[in-house]
């Protein structure tokens, strides 16, 4: 009697143990977006999305120049929930972050970066962004 006692002690502490319990998901610390002019992606574990709304004013000094200053493009951002659109700018220049509830929205990168010679559509811009917690 004793024997099964102690083993059914050993079967549950086993169970427990062996992390097949439910839990919560985790949120992502980090998701990074790539977006298109335009284009909206969920921010994953919130309520809410980004969307690219597109490029003001680049005058990021073309790869094949030589440039005194670096220039700056600014880059349209809006964060978008179920009842409104908050709008935000980010720089190249300074590559300042922005904050929304408890994320935070940083610009990665902009591309395709300029060529004197082949002007960039509108469309054609890439804006990776990071999301951080």
């Amino acid at each position: 009697m004793m024997q099964r006692v102690f083993a059914a002690a050993a079967l549950v502490s086993a169970i427990a143990c062996s992390g097949s319990t439910p839990t919560a998901p985790s949120l992502p610390a980090r998701q990074q977006l790539v977006l298109a002019p335009g284009q909206s992606a969920a921010v994953q574990g919130s309520p809410f999305a980004l969307r690219f709304d597109g490029v003001e004013g680049d005058s990021r000094c073309p790869a094949d120049a030589f440039c005194v200053l670096g220039g700056d493009a600014v880059v349209r951002v809006s964060v978008l929930t179920a009842t409104s659109a908050q709008a935000y700018e980010l720089r190249t220049a300074i590559m300042q972050p922005f904050t929304y509830a408890d994320m935070t929205v940083s610009l990665v990168q902009l591309d395709p970066y300029p060529f004197s010679a082949r002007p960039i559509e509108p469309a054609d811009y890439r804006a990776t962004l990071l999301v951080t917690r």
